[in-house]
């Protein structure tokens, strides 16, 4: 099999993240890239799902009810789960 040099370009830090990553899964950036391609090929496309995150609105009103919460000075806060469920009276 005859091998050919890709050459891409991409950022430092995801280089770097990602190499951490598969050294600690045993591989090197070939081998992963090359897996990738690999499976590229075997699915016929990307090999997982690409879709915006979009939160649906109930998703998006909890999250700006956790925002508001989240600053406002007022709201109780708990430093240990045993606070908590003494407040809930659980």
């Amino acid at each position: 099999m005859a091998t050919t040099n890709l050459n891409i370009r991409t950022d430092q830090e995801v280089k770097l993240a990602s190499e951490r990553i598969f050294s600690e899964l045993g591989l090197n950036m070939t081998t992963a890239i090359n897996m990738f391609l690999k499976q590229t090929i075997r699915t016929n496309g990307i090999p997982f799902e690409l879709k915006l995150s979009t939160p649906n609105a109930v998703t998006r009103k909890a999250i700006e009810e956790g925002r508001k919460l989240a600053n406002d000075p007022n709201t109780q806060g708990y430093f240990s789960i045993d606070d908590l469920i003494a407040a809930l009276e659980v």
